[in-house]
Formats: C-alpha cells, sequence, structure tokens
C-alpha cells in the first residue's frame, strides 16, 4: 500500500467511534496477554461478603455490569468524564446503582460519608489510599488493579514521549494505603506482552486513550507511524510492553 494510502486508512481509524472503555473494536488486532491473577473473580468473590460496595471511576460501567450477579443489596459507582457519565448512567442507574460524578485523584476528597462502604472497588482509576480508607468500614476490603507507571513505556518511546506518570507502582501506593490505616493482604505485579496487528489499531488506541501520547494525531505524528509500518513490512512485530498490579487491603 502507498503511504499516500495508508495515510488515508490511519486517518479513518482516527475518526471512528470510541465509547464507555469497549475496545472491541480492536478484537483481535490489539492482545495483551493476562496476569495471573483473576480481578474479576475476586471482586465478585467479595461481593458475596458485602452489604455495600462501590465501584471508583467505572468508565462506561461495562466491567461492573458484567459482576450484576454478585452486587450486593446497596450498589454505587463514580465516573466523571462526561460521556462515560451519560452511559453509566443510563446503564446502571435503572437498575438502582447510584451513580456519582466524582474526580478522581491521589489527594482529593470523596463526598462519601465515613464508613459508607464495605467492599471499594477500583479498576484503573486514580486513588487517594486516606479517602479509600475513610470510607470502608471496620474489616472492609479495598481491591485494585492498576496500569503499571511503565505500562507500555516502549510503545510511548516510539513516539519519542516517555510515560506521564512513571511512579505509578505499588512501592508508591502500598506505603500510602498503610499510612491509612489499612493492612495490605496481597500485592502482585506482573509484565507481559502488548500486541497490535497494524499500525492502524495503534492509531485508534491512542485517539481513544489520549493521554498515551498526548496531541496525537495522525497528521502530526505521521513519521513515527511510517516508522512503524516500517517495522511491520520489515517482518517486525508490533510487540510492547505490558505491566500490572494488584493490590488487596483490608481496615483493621
Amino acid at each position: 500500500m502507498e503511504r499516500s494510502e495508508l495515510l488515508q486508512e490511519w486517518r479513518r481509524e482516527e475518526t471512528q467511534p470510541f465509547a464507555g472503555w469497549d475496545f472491541s473494536y480492536l478484537a483481535e488486532r490489539m492482545i495483551e496477554d493476562e496476569p495471573p491473577w483473576d480481578y474479576r473473580a475476586r471482586a465478585a468473590s467479595l461481593m458475596q461478603q458485602a452489604s455495600a460496595v462501590i465501584d471508583l471511576d467505572t468508565g462506561g460501567g461495562e466491567r461492573f455490569l458484567e459482576l450484576r450477579p454478585h452486587w450486593p443489596a446497596k450498589v454505587a459507582v463514580t465516573e466523571e468524564y462526561p460521556p462515560n457519565l451519560a452511559l453509566v448512567t443510563a446503564r446502571l442507574a435503572p437498575l438502582g446503582v447510584q451513580v456519582h460524578c466524582v474526580r478522581l485523584t491521589d489527594d482529593d476528597p470523596m463526598p462519601f460519608a465515613d464508613r459508607a462502604f464495605d467492599l471499594v472497588l477500583n479498576r484503573h482509576a486514580a486513588f487517594n489510599p486516606a479517602e479509600v480508607a475513610r470510607i470502608l468500614t471496620w474489616g472492609g476490603v479495598f481491591l485494585t488493579q492498576q496500569v503499571h507507571g511503565l505500562w507500555a513505556e516502549d510503545l510511548h518511546a516510539a513516539f519519542g514521549v516517555t510515560p506521564q506518570w512513571p511512579d505509578a507502582t505499588p512501592e508508591k501506593y502500598v506505603p500510602r494505603l498503610q499510612a491509612a490505616g489499612l493492612t495490605i493482604t496481597n500485592v502482585e505485579t506482573w509484565q507481559g506482552a502488548l500486541r497490535f496487528t497494524d499500525v492502524g489499531a495503534i492509531v485508534y488506541f491512542l485517539k481513544a486513550v489520549p493521554w498515551t501520547v498526548p496531541d496525537f494525531t495522525v497528521d502530526t505524528h505521521a513519521s513515527y507511524l511510517y516508522a512503524l509500518q516500517d517495522r511491520v513490512e520489515a517482518g517486525e512485530p508490533l510487540l510492547f510492553t505490558s505491566r500490572k498490579y494488584l493490590i488487596e487491603a483490608r481496615k483493621g
């Protein structure tokens, strides 16, 4: 394919719709190894013992909806991004889920009462350890799976940038959770492979996750895309490094 044709194809990928946290458009084109733990199964198990759960930064609610058979009596979620907030409200509010618009950071407070939940779930979202501890009941559990701060640093490098939050690691958050009064019951870290079958899949991903390569567009980053295409044409895989970690902590 001529380079002008490639550019047009990548521009089409750039304009494909993306909603919630649904990457089904990239099925079989973006393949990420799975970590050895099963976050969903562990969350489901913990829900069996809970009476009130909150899922922080739930995205479009896709993952949390998969856990519906295990929901306890009181169920709440947070989301800030307006398109996702509208989507998750439409999906979950009719099911009795309390939907809250909350901006999550490492330091900001959350608008919930002390000891409001006995299970706090967090999959790939920011969190304030002190606030997590505050809203947990005595004996309550915090379960989080996080994208490591150095996730796909080689993909970042392919576009001349570095990860924005390289210190987002267990080494940062475990001491903060302990300082907040939580007991760490499990910490796991993992490294695996992230594969793309074609450069267009990378274009779609970078537009869907804009903080990976800030201000990415096909036209401004065409030289980097062509370099990746050269790799494909040389028979090299578009292979990068995935890193994640899991922390489980209990109050008391």
